[in-house]
């Protein structure tokens, strides 16, 4: 079998002021997965951090776009441009307001559901047909912040003690749908990943 190719996307915002809040959950699990591989996201190109990581003779792309949220499609299409990486062998991870703190789902294709960072994927490259790495983090009112706290903010919240141990022991789990992923098995993955209410 032929050598894959994949791009990685960790969605989140850069800075200090928004290391750890909900938003940055991609961040997060493109950290820990170089992390676990050995390495860290430190090399500079196209508005963004990268690394390229290794399964099993594929290559990985791990994406962070340093352009805020709202651009990340920017640095994304050029990493996709660069490398020829079809659609179909994009995977985002984000985070999603309409899923239960924790929750995982991994889907291809699909609107934005409201996500500025997806919208902005969707608009530079031209399509929605690519694959989704759903991170929930529940919405005011589910967790520790008060129901009227408005969404903007609440995405950029830190969770509590209780949400940061669930969301650790996800992000683990997930790690290993995403090598079943990298090793050809989109299916494999789903399904393990799907798992994870």
């Amino acid at each position: 079998m032929a050598a894959e190719t994949y791009i990685l996307v960790g969605l989140g915002n850069p800075g200090e002021k928004y290391s750890g809040t909900r938003h940055n959950i991609g961040f997060e699990v493109a950290d820990e997965l170089a992390r676990k591989n050995g390495t860290d996201i430190s090399v500079q190109k196209w508005d963004a951090l990268t690394v390229k990581l290794f399964f099993d003779g594929t290559t990985v792309h791990i994406v962070k776009p340093m352009t805020y949220m709202n651009l990340s499609g920017k640095s994304v299409a050029r990493f996709s441009d660069f490398y020829k990486i079809e659609p179909a062998k994009l995977i985002v991870v984000h985070d999603d307001l309409d899923m239960n703190i924790g929750r995982l789902k991994l889907v291809y294709g699909g609107g934005a559901g409201g996500h500025n960072g997806i919208r902005s994927i969707v608009n530079c490259i031209g399509t929605n047909d690519f694959y989704r790495l759903k991170i929930g983090i529940g919405r005011p009112g589910s967790g520790s912040a008060p129901a009227e706290m408005a969404v903007d903010k609440y995405v950029l919240t830190s969770f509590d003690r209780v949400e940061s141990d669930h969301i650790k022991s996800r992000i683990s789990d997930l790690l290993k749908g995403l090598e079943q992923f990298f090793q050809g098995q989109p299916a494999k993955a789903m399904n393990y990943i799907n798992s994870f209410k």
